[in-house]
């Protein structure tokens, strides 16, 4: 016998996320659960993560619903344990296999999938090491490994190398925004006396241009591949077995790879809701607004994220009505609501209609447009729409490349679970980018991508990243790193703010774009910085300072008397500094009495 024993199971550490809402609840009253298997499922604009359970036990209730938004200590559920056991007792708990719960840089506990054997069938390539994918992370892992003396394979499943981030993400999404700020700059320009007429969009030279801008990198790729002695194979690429993939061109035809190590940079792809009608051409993801088919008169964007919003930028300025709907109650969720407010104000000047705490419910194409039903505290007024981008976030694409033949761990939502030198739980295989977890950023992808190729190559390397910076290319930009202000309060971190506006910064005053402000967060007792966040024109630019600042363990001194060129936008970096440290002068701020 055994004496049972109750515990609350809490949402655990998960970074920067807050107010998180359950989208799916894994268990009911009475299951039995295993250690880590999965309680419920939280998702943010950019990131998918299941609660496990930190022990075995029996579920005697469920604390939450869909919907719910949690953080950091919300309790998900009661479990029942069994705390003092009787020997020759037999676990009857042990029985269920629980599935990998999400983790960045951490693997999982349960059982991996038993590897399919050899294929026995003669490989048309060999070579030491493949990167399957060749996106930011890939293709940089492919680089340094050859760098570092590896017969290096790259797969890419488009026909030019950069993945989904050169060839149908950032960077046309970049140019496109380009555009759009000079559209923008050109409207406003008299107010300083300067007049333009109304711009003709020749929407044919603005996809040329867009993909000039993308062929030109992706070019420089594959010189540099060419140059490093990296072969290249074009295709989507499975696992067979543990050191065999099987790659499908676009012909149909098909080769067999065998390898001694691999990295995985399979990345993600957009989540399709299955309430809209994706045969349908007018239904738009991410990849299908940047081919820019044409300018809609009324455009609705599902997800008040940062691609939604970027490729809301866009068509604004081209000439579209824009209706945001957003589930959660701000826009870009996990940034904090005061970097958020400028531009939800000037997105309101726009003429852009943004609901919050609203969701689709129900589409309906006609050949009159795409009637959408809504839900919610603000539901639009009028449904019917030329056309819908879906920018509800991205999922990963661990599923589909068959790595559990490889008897690689899989999560139920794709992820791959790897340790801090991206190996997975397979010891000649690594993983890198969106597949191992949030967040979903190239930047982040680039660096494990080295890490991954040193330690393959021998090298003892790990990852030792503290931060990794955001950034949403709207107007104006908002960029972010470490701790959220909103974070320090869930966590119950003594933290101070200094907080510099742009109204007081000569150079703002002058592009009159003055509605931005910086924002450092200081850990109070040892006065190092451990976040900051920047709303305004190049804040993607500013925001590496306050990163490398936290990287360096900084005081706010150290940041305050650093000498900035002045008149720039990077002098509200140290100014915010002085503001926390009380030293500023360039605005007038009464003592604390």
């Amino acid at each position: 016998m055994q004496r049972p024993e109750q515990i609350e199971v809490k949402v655990p550490d998960i970074g920067t996320f807050h107010d998180v809402p359950v989208i799916e609840i894994l268990v009911q009253v009475g299951d039995v659960v295993r250690k880590n298997e999965g309680l419920v499922t939280l998702e943010s604009d950019k990131a998918t993560m299941e609660v496990p359970t930190p022990v075995t036990g029996v579920v005697k209730a469920i604390n939450v619903k869909l919907n719910d938004k949690l953080s950091e200590g919300s309790v998900v559920a009661i479990l029942e344990t069994e705390s003092v056991a009787v020997a020759g007792q037999p676990d009857t708990m042990a029985s269920k296999t629980p599935p990998v719960t999400p983790s960045h840089h951490a693997p999982a506990e349960p059982l991996a999938p038993k590897p399919a054997l050899r294929s026995g069938k003669s490989a048309d390539i060999e070579c030491g090491l493949v990167v399957l994918g060749a996106g930011p992370g890939g293709y940089t892992a492919a680089f340094r490994a050859a760098d570092l003396g590896l017969d290096t394979v790259l797969i890419e499943r488009y026909t030019a190398l950069g993945g989904v981030c050169l060839n149908v993400g950032c960077i046309p999404s970049k140019a496109l925004l380009h555009a759009a700020d000079v559209i923008e700059q050109a409207a406003h320009a008299d107010e300083f006396g300067i007049e333009f007429g109304k711009p003709k969009i020749a929407l044919d030279k603005l996809r040329t241009y867009k993909d000039k801008v993308v062929s030109r990198l992706t070019g420089g790729l594959s010189s540099m591949s060419k140059q490093r002695k990296v072969r290249v194979v074009q295709g989507a690429a499975k696992f067979v077995s543990p050191h065999e993939l099987e790659i499908v061109d676009g012909a149909g035809g098909v080769q067999l790879l065998r390898f001694e190590q691999c990295i995985i940079a399979a990345g993600s792809q957009s989540v399709k809701l299955p309430i809209f009608p994706w045969d349908d051409s007018r239904i738009m993801d991410s990849t299908d607004a940047l081919a820019l088919p044409e300018v809609p008169k009324r455009l609705l964007v599902v997800g008040g994220g940062i691609i939604g919003l970027e490729m809301a930028t866009v068509y604004r300025a081209l000439g579209s009505e824009v209706v945001i709907v957003e589930f959660m109650d701000q826009l870009i969720p996990g940034a904090d609501k005061d970097l958020v407010r400028p531009l939800a104000e000037r997105l309101k000047k726009q003429g852009v209609a943004v609901h919050l705490r609203t969701k689709a419910t129900q589409v309906e194409a006609s050949k009159k447009g795409i009637a959408v039903s809504f839900e919610g505290d603000d539901p639009p007024e009028k449904n019917v729409f030329d056309r819908v981008l879906v920018a509800v976030g991205r999922t990963p694409n661990g599923a589909e490349i068959d790595a559990d033949k490889a008897g690689v761990r899989i999560t139920e939502r794709g992820f791959i679970p790897v340790d801090k030198q991206m190996r997975t739980n397979v010891p000649h295989i690594f993983a890198i980018g969106d597949i191992v977890g949030q967040p979903m950023l190239a930047h982040k992808a680039t660096h494990e991508g080295k890490v991954a190729a040193e330690v393959a190559a021998g090298e003892k390397r790990e990852w030792v990243a503290r931060v990794v910076p955001s950034v949403a290319y709207t107007d104006p930009e908002i960029a972010w790193v470490g701790v959220t202000e909103a974070e320090a309060k869930t966590k119950g971190l003594n933290i101070g703010v200094g907080k510099f506006p742009w109204a007081a910064s000569g150079r703002a005053i002058g592009l009159n774009r003055t509605e931005g402000f910086t924002k450092l967060i200081f850990d109070e007792e040892t006065r190092r910085i451990v976040g900051g966040g920047i709303v305004g024109v190049h804040a993607g630019d500013l925001i590496v300072e306050i990163a490398l600042a936290i990287e360096m363990g900084c005081e706010a001194e150290d940041i305050g008397h650093t000498i900035h060129p002045h008149p720039t936008l990077s002098e509200s970096i140290g100014m915010a500094a002085e503001i926390y440290d009380g030293t500023v002068t360039d605005l007038y701020i009464p003592k604390k009495k």
